[in-house]
């Protein structure tokens, strides 16, 4: 369950490549674009140009590098060349790449063009409380303090939680144990130690937690038809708190 120094640099190293693909999904201009010429461009990224393989793809049958969920789809969206990233929107891009054995894993909801402020503030209150959930990871914390600390913060502002979906362990497989439920009590659950690897992913609704899945047996929307967004990090635990290996350069002033 828990990683060696060594096997944690290297999980730092596919961390730090998929944080460059993030890094340049940041600098297009995503309206007009189909999610499978997304899905294309980062298959094509991982592999030419960083020579890394898009773990996803193959994955339980799945056929793509990425899921794409758009506004009212919770996660599990799959990629389209007639599903069109309209201005007004927010989409949620999650990949997961492999170098050298070993996986990381990581998502981000992006806004286009101009996004009503209640859509922003869904998408801000979640990429917090995926930061919450990270602040309380530390030897000796438990699962619980963290999935109480995401819950806590986004009752606060109104969202409820999807409970059907979680982070994980992660590792040279893409699903390890522990899970990381993203609600609870504190003071519960496994004890955490250093060198353990996992995601933190929450997935915040403007509406009812409800969700179905569609017809495609991969998309999971809002059973109330309301806006959903997610963020996940892949996290190491460190003697001294954590370690977010999937960090992208915007966000290092937030963990200094």
């Amino acid at each position: 369950m828990t990683k060696s120094p060594h096997e944690i640099e290297l999980m730092a190293e596919a961390g730090r490549l998929l944080a460059s693909v993030f890094e340049h999904l940041d600098s297009l201009a995503l309206a007009g674009l189909s999610t499978m010429a997304v899905n294309d461009m980062v298959d094509e990224m991982i592999v030419r140009r960083l020579s890394a393989r898009p773990a996803s793809k193959g994955q339980y049958g799945y056929e793509y590098v990425l899921n794409c969920s758009r506004n009212d789809v919770v996660c599990h969206g799959v990629p389209s060349a007639t599903d069109i990233v309209q201005d007004g929107d927010i989409v949620n891009f999650d990949i997961t790449l492999e170098k050298g054995g070993y996986i990381a894993d990581s998502s981000k909801t992006y806004l286009i063009g101009d996004v009503a402020p209640a859509a922003r503030r869904l998408v801000s209150v979640t990429y917090d409380a995926m930061w919450q959930g990270i602040a309380a990871v530390r030897p000796g914390a438990r699962l619980g303090d963290i999935g109480h600390a995401i819950e806590r913060h986004a009752k606060r502002h109104g969202y409820t939680i999807v409970r059907e979906y979680c982070g994980h362990g992660i590792g040279r497989e893409m699903h390890e144990e522990p899970q990381i439920l993203h609600y609870g009590r504190p003071g519960t659950g496994l004890v955490l130690r250093e060198g353990m690897v996992f995601t933190i992913e929450p997935m915040l609704n403007q509406g009812r937690r409800s969700v179905r899945t569609l017809a495609d047996g991969w998309t999971v929307v809002t059973a109330d038809g309301k806006l959903s967004a997610q963020f996940e990090h892949t996290v190491a635990v460190t003697r001294n708190g954590a370690r977010v290996l999937t960090l992208r350069a915007d966000e290092r002033a937030r963990v200094h």
